[in-house]
């Protein structure tokens, strides 16, 4: 039996000791804390990962967040060495979190956070139309998110950052949640805040502005509710036009079902999209050999985010 994780993104940087990079130091730079965005007067924040030598042109971003909870702390390099070995820059997004935070609006900064890296392609020297996209669990949902509905900017935008498209061109993601309104088999809606786990709630807490009372409000009413779920569900923007996909689940995954992958892969097949679906068998939300895969992961890029693609 494979050993189930929770809280996949949080965990990895528990699970992979920092002390497994190479004894003679690190083989790439990092810069810290940068500043991609500011919401409500509260700094986003990515870490920027360049290979020393040997850099491919090309961007990955990895969507730091398990449950939709995101944090600084969780970024463990380890993880993605595969990634900087092959000579990809890696972006590691930090998004506004649960419990303070919704799905919609958490979808929201990983948008901004692409629209940012794109602006900024010419001070990491790479290439603007070279851009994929990896996480776990919710990191893999907000990845497919970008993958299926990441579009244009708004050519009046005040922001310069704002006029860039989020759009990328390639997913590789592992055990997503694609679908709230058939999760697990067809029509059966997560509705309800308490549909969903406890430490999962607070995302799905949606809430809006009485302008009479100037408070928020929960969002009770099933139709909105339905409404705002729909949007935030990869599997209702396939199109033809999306980027390619992988994904990796495993068939004993109790907290985001197979199926959730099963479902997407055959609607991007039956769209004309690249994807393709990858079942670790025996395993549960998450397994130890996900560093691994990550190699899988790497070959994806390196085939979809080649100069010329």
């Amino acid at each position: 039996m494979r050993r189930t994780i929770p809280l996949a993104a949080p965990l990895l940087a528990l699970l992979i000791p920092s002390f497994a990079i190479a004894a003679d130091g690190p083989t790439f730079d990092r810069k810290a804390d940068v500043i991609y965005g500011r919401k409500v007067g509260t700094a986003l924040t990515l870490d920027v990962f360049t290979p020393k030598k040997d850099a491919n042109g090309s961007a990955v971003v990895l969507v730091v967040s398990g449950g939709y909870f995101s944090s600084h702390d969780a970024i463990n390099p380890v993880f993605f060495l595969p990634l900087l070995g092959r000579g990809f820059t890696v972006f590691t997004v930090v998004h506004g979190s649960q419990p303070r935070y919704t799905v919609p609006e958490i979808v929201l900064d990983v948008n901004r956070a692409v629209r940012f890296i794109r602006h900024h392609a010419a001070d990491y020297a790479i290439d603007p139309n070279r851009i994929g996209v990896t996480g776990a669990s919710a990191g893999g949902h907000l990845s497919l998110m970008l993958g299926t509905a990441g579009g244009p900017g708004d050519p009046n935008a005040k922001d310069p950052v704002d006029r860039e498209s989020s759009k990328v061109q390639a997913v590789a993601c592992f055990f997503p949640p694609t679908d709230f309104l058939n999760y697990g088999e067809a029509g059966r809606e997560m509705l309800k805040v308490t549909d969903f786990g406890r430490m999962f709630r607070p995302a799905f807490d949606f809430r809006e502005l009485d302008p009479a009372e100037n408070v928020w409000e929960p969002v009770s009413d099933p139709e909105k509710r339905r409404e705002i779920l729909r949007k935030v569900s990869p599997a209702n923007h396939v199109s033809a036009d999306d980027a390619p996909s992988l994904i990796y689940h495993g068939d004993a995954d109790a907290l985001v079902p197979l199926q959730q992958s099963e479902a997407i892969v055959e609607k991007f097949k039956t769209a004309g999209v690249d994807a393709k679906l990858v079942v670790k068998k025996g395993a549960g939300h998450g397994w130890l050999s996900m560093v691994k895969d990550m190699e899988a992961f790497a070959d994806w890029f390196d085939q979809h985010l080649k100069a010329g693609k």
